[in-house]
């Protein structure tokens, strides 16, 4: 696997992103991909039980057999719109097919920003003529500024990888800075995270669903900025079988080679994500070791990760270990003080029931990446969570955000 120094488009698909209207502030808010070729999708969505219009739509339309475009605004989330939100997606589409000359049900649709604002359906037909006009090899940095609503810059990651002898691409664009707690689930099941991955690669349907899921379960479904989980959370993965090679169709080295592209595309995004959150100024790693099973190692680093009173500590750099302690057993899982450990940046601060205080007072102070390694003695399995301090600017940005 090489990763890329520049992002680019696998080979195929365009790209374009422009400002249309939505967004005041006139930053570009909206976006199109395109394959000149047919693609196949897989997609993963957010948990919550409320979900976007745009997002319903979007998962019926996946269920069809090929895709060629997705189309994407920021500004409006289209969601709680009712009815409506529904028209007004199927509107969007109907138009763009129009403008494309292509299958209505061959393309995917996206939305991110305020809840519960109708769509402004005619300032967005208003702008895809110039938005597919705009087209092009080397409009992916277009695409992803078009995406972006408080995040501060693009996030972007392109990855080459050889199946059998034929070099395949895959690149992936995300937004996401705040209401960042995904729990992305299968399709028929997830501001806003959103997640665009394209590649050339020749793939059988299902297994691209398979690699997906598993490339996000270890990278977008373990960060957290402010255990908010969005109405809009999308990762769609389009391949158009471009670059030639013999089509993956079982789970065989090719595949293996695939899901370690897909994987580190998928890691390298959730951490730009975790870099760029909301007023944070401090990136944490939490490891949880020790643990009796898989669910309950990510259960406590969770818990730890979405404890405000552990964000805020960290915010200060004040190590107060029992905030860790708190948050684990409030998530139901008993703590055993003869074995727990926790360290800070290496430091063991609690072992086995013994107290061993930071000798540098300003350590976690000073400290821009804190890693967090709590052990708890009662079995084999690990978890690891990204997640960021809480800040007074996090609830300023979040305050003035409407």
């Amino acid at each position: 696997m090489k990763i890329l120094n520049k992002t680019i488009l696998p080979q195929g698909f365009l790209a374009s992103g422009i400002y249309c209207g939505v967004k005041r502030s006139k930053r570009k808010d909206l976006g199109l991909i395109y394959s000149e070729f047919a693609s196949i999708a897989a997609g993963v969505f957010t948990s919550n039980e409320v979900k976007a219009a745009s997002l319903k739509v979007c998962i019926s339309q996946l269920k069809n057999k090929e895709s060629k475009a997705i189309i994407v605004n920021s500004g409006n989330a289209n969601c709680f719109t009712g009815k409506k939100g529904i028209k007004d997606a199927n509107s969007i589409i109907g138009f763009l097919a129009e403008e494309l000359n292509i299958a209505k049900k061959s393309i995917l649709i996206a939305s991110t920003g305020i809840i519960g604002k109708p769509m402004p359906v005619d300032v967005i037909k208003n702008g895809i003529p110039k938005l597919s006009q705009e087209l092009n090899k080397d409009g992916l940095k277009n695409f992803a500024d078009s995406i972006l609503t408080t995040d501060t810059f693009r996030k972007v990651c392109s990855v080459k990888i050889n199946i059998g002898n034929k070099p395949v691409i895959i690149s992936g664009v995300a937004k996401g800075a705040g209401m960042i707690y995904p729990h992305l689930e299968k399709a028929q099941k997830h501001a806003t995270m959103l997640v665009f991955i394209l590649t050339d690669a020749a793939i059988k349907k299902s297994l691209l669903q398979t690699a997906l899921e598993y490339a996000v379960e270890n990278s977008f479904n373990s960060i957290s900025v402010d255990a908010c989980t969005s109405t809009n959370d999308t990762v769609l993965l389009l391949a158009n079988a471009a670059a030639g090679n013999k089509t993956i169709v079982k789970k065989n080295k090719d595949f293996a080679e695939f899901c370690k592209g897909l994987s580190y595309v998928c890691q390298s995004l959730s951490q730009t994500i975790i870099d760029d959150a909301e007023g944070a100024s401090k990136k944490i790693e939490i490891l949880v070791q020790g643990a009796k099973n898989e669910k309950e190692a990510k259960t406590a680093a969770n818990a730890v990760a979405n404890s405000d009173l552990f964000k805020t500590a960290m915010f200060g750099g004040n190590p107060n270990w029992g905030r860790i302690v708190a948050a684990i057993g409030a998530a139901g899982i008993p703590v055993d003080e003869d074995k727990l450990e926790i360290s800070f940046n290496s430091h063991k601060i609690f072992n086995k029931g013994k107290i061993n205080p930071l000798k540098n007072k300003k350590l976690l102070v000073v400290s821009k990446f804190i890693k967090v390694n709590i052990n708890l003695n009662n079995g084999s399995s690990e978890s690891k969570v990204y997640t960021c301090d809480l800040t007074p600017e996090y609830i300023k940005i979040n305050a003035e955000y409407n």
